[in-house]
Parts: structure tokens; C-alpha cells; sequence
């Protein structure tokens, strides 16, 4: 069971999405500030914080520095406001993500669920080898045997995404999260398109992989 933090000062927002994680399986930890916050981290392993912008005694900036400095967990913050300056800020402090108050739990479920995929099977090396086919993220380059194909850059992110779980599929949805994230206005059939610049790219020069199409759910990558 994953494990949650959540610290916020206000005790209904505290109330409210303590029971809606809850009911999604989730382990909720509760800090009514920052201080609480980090001694909750050192005595109960945390996997994700949800973290409230302001805060008594240490504000969400300086406990997301904290969690930066000391673990490997994803971060979203959490305020009243809306404003740019804010938002530098906190993706200057670490954060992953940026939630604005009032806010719908479902959105920050969605949220959760999809930094925590990141965090946990995102692969380790910035390469992935299928056969004579490498896909290279350090310089987004495609090398199959002698042979090297630059793509642009949603088409390399989709690619290197569906590499990185081969044999799993994905709904058009999740491949949204995941390579355009969860701000994109557009729709699910870019993901088509996008599949299908792949298809055409890639059927006549290798035999190596796959992009197949599993009806009525979405798409998967197959290794040869």
C-alpha cells in the first residue's frame, strides 16, 4: 500500500482528501504544518506529499527543498493562488506538480496516480535496447544498426514511453498523461496520429518492434 503525506493547515481540506485517498487504497499520513511534516518523513516512509503552499512554521517551499534534499518521492503543492510567481517558485523549490485551491479530488487522484508511475517504473538508464534497434533520450536519437533517425520530439516521447513497458498497453488517456501530461487540451486522437507517423517511420527499416493497436483499449509496443 502506497503511502501518502499530506500536510496541510486547514483541517477540512486535511478531512477531505484523507477520506477520498482512503477509499483509493491509499495510506494517508496527516501534518497540520511543515515541522510535523518532516518528522512524520523520518519516522514514516512516505512514497508521495501533498504539501500546502502556506503553512505555519515552515512553509511548502522550504519543506519541498527539504524533501528534495533528503528523498526520492514525488512532490505536488497545493494553494489558494494562481499566480506565475508562485508557480516559479515552486518548481524552483522541486515540485512535480501544482495544484490550485479549490480543487476536484478525482484531479488530484489522477495527479497522484500518475507521478507515482513516473517514480516507480520510469527505467534507469536513458537508453533502451530492442534488438539492433537503441533508442537514445540523451540526445533523442534512434540508431538502428548503422543507421540514425531524428524525430521530433512528441513522436521520440511516445516512442521511448511505450519502449520503456514493452508488451503492456496503454489507453489513449494514459499515453496522454504520460507524453503530453495532464494540462493538454487536445484530444485522443493525436495519439492516433502520432502512432501512426511511428508505423510509417519505422514497419519498412526494422523488424525489431511493433506499435499494435488492441481494440477497443489502446496500444501496445511488441519486441520481436
Amino acid at each position: 500500500m502506497k503511502r501518502i503525506l499530506i500536510a496541510d493547515d486547514d483541517p477540512y481540506i486535511l478531512q477531505l482528501v484523507s477520506i477520498h485517498l482512503s477509499q483509493a487504497g491509499y495510506q494517508v499520513h496527516l501534518a497540520k504544518d511543515g515541522t510535523e511534516a518532516v518528522n512524520i518523513l523520518i519516522n514514516k516512509p512516505c512514497d508521495l506529499a501533498v504539501v500546502d503552499i502556506m503553512m505555519p512554521f515552515m512553509d511548502g517551499f522550504t519543506l519541498t527543498k527539504h524533501i528534495r534534499k533528503k528523498y526520492d518521492i514525488p512532490v505536488i503543492l497545493l494553494t489558494a493562488k494562481n499566480e506565475l510567481d508562485d508557480k516559479e517558485e515552486g518548481f524552483r523549490s522541486g515540485t512535480d506538480d501544482y495544484l490550485v485551491k479549490p480543487f476536484e479530488p478525482k484531479e488530484l487522484l489522477l495527479r497522484i496516480e500518475a507521478l507515482l508511475r513516473r517514480y516507480n517504473k520510469q527505467p534507469i538508464e536513458s537508453f533502451i535496447k530492442l534488438g539492433m534497434t537503441t533508442i537514445n533520450k540523451h540526445n533523442y536519437e534512434v540508431q538502428i544498426g548503422d543507421r540514425t533517425v531524428i524525430l521530433p520530439l512528441k513522436e521520440f516521447d511516445l516512442l521511448y514511453f511505450l519502449a520503456s513497458y514493452p508488451m503492456q498497453v496503454f489507453t489513449r488517456n494514459q499515453i496522454i498523461e504520460q507524453v503530453w501530461g495532464l494540462d493538454f487540451e487536445g484530444d485522443e486522437r493525436t495519439v492516433d496520429v502520432h502512432i501512426k507517423r511511428l508505423r510509417e517511420r519505422f514497419t519498412n527499416i526494422t523488424n525489431d518492434f511493433q506499435i499494435k493497436t488492441i481494440r477497443g483499449v489502446g496500444y501496445l509496443l511488441e519486441v520481436k
